[in-house]
């Protein structure tokens, strides 16, 4: 790589970003039918952001001390990037799963599979995570238990280098340039940019080793013997293309349909850091959805297409410049985002992540660069969230072409394609090896002969096109279950003749949502925290912390507080919470209770740092009237109503079928209990 490929680069994209045509990396011209400098309004900055990086300390005290999560093994010291969810971490993050199965599986009438965890080395060799599941891996030279992940690095040594108080206006798009395209660089471009900038080990400033591939999967052997070689997924992704030939015949053999999988993967991180953001045992949320290539259109797009969304293309990207906002119905159209599907998955990804909690102004878009994504993809988006460490990719959003499913269907030799009838029979000319050919390869290989003939007569016609321009030339040579043979023109002898079809087979293309679940519950806490002022009174030497969780998110979706120690000790309040709590049961709501001898103040407090949304007080009146007061944790506003209705109130608040002010119209509330009742309204 040049010295001045930084200078190139800038140059070349700030040229297509103009508008001018370029060739994309493989060569091919670009699709789009307008320039990307003419889609889309800038992208306005949002205010307010600099509070997640102010909050952060705040709330990592409080996830911890009330234990929404914590180093796992913690009183053995811990191991970087296993984490472990406490109660109310578990329950939020359930919370969060079983949202993300309403919002996909079932409104958009998806099949769901669970598949094993781990996988034998013939699925995962197939699917290329052996060969090709690295990351780029540095090392201090004198220092060899210092390891760094080289993109990350470059990425953090670019930031700080934009914090420059001298900083150019070359530099600022130079710097943003690079850290753009961090994850992008091949292995000698790293290496290459990490001599040009002098980056060195930021812990002790010595030198580190050039880049090298370092593998993230765990392997672990399979049976007491050891000898079948096998691995922790990944990814969930593989057991869906594993099944999907069942999977339609469950759908009727019906095409488009998708497939979902939440569960466990596994991935030997070189750099876990940042909490629940980068570990190495993590739950996915993955959607396949598996399309005719030739027709990527979506029957809801339609109900989408007006949706305004932030979009961070490529070609800004690499010009350092900013995302643009733009309805998706204009992305897909100009062929920014690459088809219906793909870009209907993106809208109904926004619509989950704003569904549960985070914050729309702080979700983006962001598109994969062209040396980013796979050869095999067609278009690749991030959804990427904002927060303490910036922009955090959390879902990703790809066409991956039909490559898994051809490559699982060469590698175990069983057919994946999809049979559509034809309503009209119709003739076309296929290449073919001639009968007699057939039984010259069987004689040539002899005990392997009739796995070879098997082999040629199932390529496909363009793989049979190129075999046989090889064989014009000289010999070929086929790869059949880790065997290498050689084919000869004299054995291999092709034909061309008319073939009546009744059935259009071809490999289904595939749309992939993949959902990280640990990121959009982290993302989720520094979006929805926030400190009320200490009270006047000075006793209150612990930040308030509140979690506004949405009602459907939240960890328990009542506290249940008897005022003072005494009424927890009488029969008529242990008799009326032993029948509400079952009430409380068969409606499938959540609740807790705090009987200590704090005040009440006090409790609350607790309970808004838990997030929960409402907190039903029994006070000495209670046993006299049957009537209890329930708060509302963000607004703190009361009101006053008979125990028996309060079950059912709480349903509706937390589905949404009612609102807490439609809640005063019915009953008496106040703002606090310093002031009187004020009747309904």
């Amino acid at each position: 790589m040049s010295g001045d490929f930084l200078e190139t680069s800038l140059k070349y994209y700030s040229l297509q970003a103009g508008g001018k045509p370029v060739a994309s990396s493989s060569g091919a011209s670009s699709s789009r039918a307008v320039p990307t400098a003419d889609l889309g309004e800038p992208a306005p900055p949002a205010a307010g952001g600099d509070r997640f990086a102010r909050n952060q300390k705040e709330l990592l005290e409080l996830a911890k001390r009330r234990f929404f999560y914590r180093p796992a093994f913690d009183i053995y010291g811990g191991v970087a990037g296993f984490f472990t969810y406490g109660p109310p971490g578990c329950a939020v993050k359930n919370n969060l799963i079983r949202a993300w199965r309403q919002h996909f599986v079932i409104s958009e009438h998806l099949l769901e599979v669970e598949d094993t965890c781990i996988m034998p080395h013939p699925v995962l060799k197939a699917s290329g995570h052996v060969d090709r599941f690295n990351d780029f891996m540095v090392k201090d030279v004198l220092d060899e238990s210092k390891f760094f992940r080289a993109d990350k690095l470059l990425e953090d040594v670019m930031e700080e280098k934009l914090k420059a108080a001298d900083l150019t206006e070359a530099q600022r798009q130079e710097y943003t340039s690079v850290r753009n395209q961090a994850d992008a660089y091949s292995q000698s471009e790293l290496a290459a940019v990490f001599k040009k900038y002098a980056i060195k080990s930021p812990e002790s400033g010595n030198d580190l080793s050039d880049p090298y591939e370092f593998n993230l999967m765990f392997p672990t052997p399979i049976g007491p013997g050891g000898y079948l070689q096998g691995y922790l997924r990944p990814e969930t992704a593989q057991g869906i293309f594993l099944n999907y030939k069942y999977c339609l015949e469950q759908n009727a053999n019906r095409l488009p349909f998708g497939v979902a999988q939440v569960g466990r993967s596994f991935r030997n991180e070189i750099a876990p850091r940042a909490g629940l953001t980068r570990q190495r045992e993590f739950t996915q949320a993955e959607i396949e959805y598996f399309v005719n290539p030739k027709n990527k259109d979506h029957p809801k797009f339609k109900n989408v297409e007006n949706t305004v969304l932030t979009l961070f293309h490529s070609d800004a990207q690499l010009a350092a410049k900013d995302p643009v906002q733009m309805t998706v119905g204009e992305a897909v159209r100009s062929g920014l985002i690459n088809n219906e599907t793909l870009g209907f998955m993106v809208v109904r990804t926004f619509l989950f992540l704003t569904s549960v909690g985070v914050n729309k102004d702080f979700i983006r878009f962001r598109q994969h660069l062209p040396t980013e994504m796979a050869h095999y993809a067609a278009d690749c988006w991030d959804a990427e969230i904002f927060g303490s460490y910036g922009w955090l990719e959390c879902v990703g959003i790809a066409d991956r072409s039909a490559f898994d499913l051809n490559a699982h269907s060469k590698a175990a030799k069983c057919d994946l394609t999809y049979k559509e009838t034809l309503e009209k029979p119709i003739e076309r000319e296929v290449l073919a090896i001639t009968k007699k050919s057939g039984v010259e390869i069987m004689k040539a290989f002899k005990k392997d002969g009739k796995m070879v003939k098997e082999h040629v007569e199932t390529l496909s016609q363009d793989e049979l096109e190129s075999l046989e321009k090889q064989l014009k030339s000289g010999s070929a040579d086929v790869e059949v279950d880790g065997k290498t043979f050689t084919l000869t023109p004299a054995i291999t002898i092709f034909e061309r003749k008319m073939e009546k079809q009744t059935v259009n087979a071809f490999t289904p293309g595939v749309i992939e949502p993949s959902f990280g679940i640990d990121r959009i519950f982290s993302s989720l806490l520094e979006h929805i925290y926030y400190a009320r002022p200490k009270d006047e009174s000075g006793d209150d030497k612990q930040t308030r912390g509140v979690l506004a969780f949405a009602p459907s998110s939240a960890p328990y979706k009542c506290a249940i507080l008897p005022l003072d120690q005494r009424i927890s000790r009488d029969e008529r309040y242990i008799s009326a919470f032993s029948a509400f709590r079952q009430e409380l049961g068969a409606l499938g709501l959540s609740y807790t209770s705090d009987e200590s001898g704090a005040t009440i103040g006090r409790r609350y407090a607790r309970n808004d740092e838990l997030g929960i949304p409402y907190a039903a007080t029994f006070d000495f009146d209670f046993l006299e009237d049957q009537h209890v007061t329930l708060r509302e944790r963000d607004t703190m506003w009361q009101i006053r109503l008979p125990l028996k209705e309060l079950a059912e109130l709480l349903r509706n608040l937390i589905s949404g079928e009612q609102t807490w002010e439609a809640a005063f119209k019915r009953y008496p509330h106040r703002k606090s209990s310093n002031e009187e009742w004020a009747a309904p309204c």
